[in-house]
């Protein structure tokens, strides 16, 4: 092949993937058209089957008949008149659905709709088959307005660049607040550097932060947090550094051959949460942890499994057993979740979760203070905390992983806390409030500056190295 075939090819390839985005967008409107009309075609159905069994249908044949045959030219005259009236319908039908299309595009602009009012409209949308153009059309208007707010913005900062230290920064500073990250123009971050800096607090986000590193990942095929996300290659690191961890089945299993032990805790091996999370306690003692149920037998176990499997909670019949943590083992108490949020040498906030009797969070900060960050604000409970050596243990351990961000969860015993997982990307991470996310968005920007410097100094992580050579062997 000479290279101008090569070139043909690569041209070819770029317009079928050009175009394959509107096929995309046409497929997924029509099958919601077809699914809006097969609907309504089964309503018609109904409606003419209750018409034909009804007792004015069937006692109004002969009159039917009769009408038949007296329509003559009175008859065209009607049907013309009939014709008529459709045609207008049909045209008060197109403009009012010009008015509702606009109606829906406005609607959404409107400061004082409510979520669920916003909710509302993209589900009519799908439902008739029309979302796609509509996503089109608020994209194109969000874009449009984003772009006239930030010009209004920075040309406001532009006028202030030459006045006095004080006044300029503090007009930078509210502007910040209304800019992204990448909207910001250079003068303003070049002020963040004088001497009389503003502080830049606003361009830290710890959901931007994470949003990168994803991208990075995408990039990169591999980051070394992610090498931690199999739970046996973490195992196999927890034991390289002699913390405890829960044991765990040498095998997977598929349902069919699941093995009858008790104070053991079955889970999926692709699991997400705790769906497809079952606690053994005894044959006749189990608990749901996912939908915060008891089972009472080991069939009625195999049964919600079963159940996992076909709803799509757990997408592979494979799963495992691992040793059962009792917070309380005298009163069968299930341990409680404690998730450490680490920046590389340094605790953020612990999430501590009770998931028995029902699920519920507590928020604490490093220093010990219950805080408030935005998320399962209707679901808190006053947890009880974490000690001086348990926040330790996860600083420490986050030092020997080379990543800015990592969570450590742990799981609360009678004895201490028992390694359970880490977890490079936190699930709904984008749900912290503003507040909270600038100030974990600068911890990620810190851990990143440390990280660098250890690096330069040549620092080796060789628990780490060790726990990669073993896994490419």
């Amino acid at each position: 092949m000479n290279k101008c075939d090569g070139e043909s090819i690569n041209v070819n390839n770029k317009e079928r993937n050009h175009h394959q985005p509107d096929l995309l967008a046409q497929l997924i409107d029509t099958e919601a058209k077809i699914k809006e009309l097969e609907q309504q075609q089964k309503q018609y159905e109904k409606q003419i089957k209750h018409m034909y069994k009804s007792n004015t249908w069937q006692k109004t044949g002969w009159l039917r008949k009769a009408y038949a045959l007296v329509t003559g030219k009175a008859g065209r005259k009607q049907a013309a008149y009939i014709h008529y009236l459709e045609t207008q319908l049909e045209a008060t039908l197109e403009q009012l659905y010009a008015t509702k299309e606009l109606l829906s595009e406005q609607m959404v602009h409107n400061p004082g709709l409510s979520q669920y009012q916003i909710i509302d409209v993209i589900k009519e949308k799908k439902r008739e088959g029309l979302l796609m153009d509509y996503l089109d059309k608020l994209i194109v208007h969000k874009q449009v307005l984003e772009n006239n707010y930030n010009k209004a913005l920075t040309y406001a900062a532009r006028t202030f660049m030459k006045e006095q230290p004080a006044f300029r920064n503090h007009v930078y500073e509210q502007v910040l607040q209304g800019l992204k990250i990448e909207d910001i123009p250079e003068f303003m971050i070049r002020a963040g550097l004088d001497e009389e800096s503003i502080p830049l607090v606003s361009t830290a986000s710890y959901r931007a932060s994470l949003n990168m590193r994803m991208r990075q990942y995408q990039w990169m095929g591999s980051l070394p947090e992610w090498s931690l996300d199999d739970k046996q290659e973490a195992y196999a690191f927890m034991d390289q550094l002699d913390i405890r961890r829960p044991w765990t089945s040498e095998h997977s299993f598929p349902l069919s051959d699941m093995p009858q032990h008790t104070q053991v805790a079955i889970k999926p091996v692709d699991g997400a949460g705790s769906r497809g999370v079952y606690l053994v306690r005894a044959n006749d003692d189990i608990i749901d942890l996912k939908r915060a149920n008891s089972i009472k037998s080991w069939n009625d176990l195999k049964t919600a499994m079963q159940e996992d499997l076909d709803s799509g909670w757990v997408e592979k019949d494979e799963w495992f057993m691992e040793e059962l943590i009792f917070e309380n083992k005298l009163e069968k108490q299930a341990a409680s979740d404690v998730k450490f949020y680490c920046f590389y040498g340094k605790v953020g906030v612990i999430l501590e979760i009770k998931r028995y009797p029902e699920l519920a969070y507590c928020w604490w900060t490093a220093d010990g203070q219950r805080i408030h960050t935005g998320k399962y604000e209707d679901e808190l409970f006053k947890g009880q905390g974490v000690s001086k050596q348990e926040l330790q243990l996860a600083a420490n351990l986050s030092l020997e992983i080379p990543a800015p961000f990592i969570r450590i969860d742990f799981l609360r015993s009678e004895d201490g806390l028992v390694f359970g997982e880490f977890t490079p990307k936190p699930g709904n991470y984008d749900g912290f409030d503003q507040q909270t996310d600038q100030w974990l968005g600068d911890l990620f920007l810190e851990a990143e500056g440390r990280l660098s410097q250890d690096l330069l100094n040549g620092k080796s992580f060789e628990a780490f190295r060790r726990k990669m050579e073993t896994t490419q062997q």
